[in-house]
């Protein structure tokens, strides 16, 4: 048995105790990719289902205390809940600012409910890549309902529809809110549409816009219609109702057999993450031919080949 399997087993028995400082280790060295973590994976993959949210917006929008809310519905229903907040990365050490977890530290004190932050390291507006691999463990820690809450801009909006079961967009009642979501095509992957700051002026315009651009939308896969739901996180009101269509939204997803192509769709995501990190490590040690596509020697495909294929290094 090599130390990688034998620490494996190791934190696995910690683990599967519902140790919570093993699901925290698990899910640094997931992060990390080291190879502990990587052997943990394999072993617990698929073991059991949570439902997943998705949480997404502008930033300014709410979403952190709007989650808080919502992890507050779930437990008075007895749900264990974990929570991904995908940070940006500091600049400077790389590691997850702690924004999303401070605003949520009401729940420290819960065994109910885990929060983590993960570090987007500066991808382009996306998912960390680790966030996937994350939402494994946690599922397989026994959790009911994880909500993972983006960054809020950029890539990140597309990605985390094909990771959760519900994508929940966030919008307020600011100025051109609503404007920018149609330009970014967010409108065709939102499941259920959140006005928070409902209480500001303008919350009933937003939520007009929004109801004519979803009557040009194409249908949703089962006949789904995306509902929208005024809130306001500050204080609570709408957020039940709120709680209420995103189980709604899952049940819908059961009852049309759709939640299998979710979860496809996941392990395609992140396949092509792995992929793509697998990528920019191994193009950060190709100076040589980065240069050669930079002088017009190589074309970019030549030299992606030569990096798939050392033997074809042209």
């Amino acid at each position: 048995m090599t130390p990688q399997v034998s620490q494996a087993e190791e934190l696995l028995h910690r683990f599967r105790q519902g140790d919570v400082r093993a699901l925290a280790r698990a899910l640094t060295l997931v992060e990390s990719g080291h190879p502990v973590g990587q052997e943990l994976l394999k072993r617990l993959r698929g073991q059991a289902r949570a439902k997943v949210v998705g949480i997404t917006g502008s930033p300014g929008a709410g979403k952190s205390t709007l989650t808080d809310r919502l992890i507050l519905e779930a437990r008075k229903r007895g749900e264990r809940v974990g929570v991904l907040a995908v940070d940006p990365s500091s600049p400077f050490t790389g590691g997850a600012i702690l924004g999303d977890r401070i605003r949520m530290m009401r729940h420290h004190q819960d065994p109910g409910v885990y929060i983590r932050s993960l570090a987007s390291r500066g991808a382009l507006g996306g998912l960390a890549g680790a966030t996937v691999a994350a939402l494994a463990l946690l599922e397989a820690f026994g959790f009911d309902r994880i909500f993972v809450e983006t960054v809020g801009v950029g890539q990140s909006e597309v990605d985390i529809a094909r990771v959760a079961d519900t994508t929940l967009l966030v919008l307020t009642p600011a100025a051109g809110d609503a404007v920018q979501a149609f330009k970014a095509g967010v409108m065709e992957i939102a499941d259920l549409f959140a006005v928070n700051k409902f209480d500001l002026p303008g919350g009933e315009r937003i939520i007009q816009e929004l109801k004519s651009a979803l009557e040009l939308a194409p249908p949703r896969p089962g006949g789904w219609h995306p509902p929208i739901y005024p809130t306001v996180a500050a204080t609570g009101e709408g957020v039940e109702a709120l709680f209420e269509g995103l189980e709604a939204h899952y049940q819908h997803l059961v009852a049309h057999g759709l939640l299998e192509a979710h979860r496809l769709e996941r392990a395609r995501f992140e396949v092509e993450s792995v992929i793509q990190e697998w990528g920019r490590k191994r193009t950060q040690g190709a100076g040589d031919l980065v240069a050669r596509v930079a002088r017009g020697e190589l074309s970019p495909e030549e030299a992606a080949l030569a990096l798939l294929d050392p033997k074809a290094h042209p």
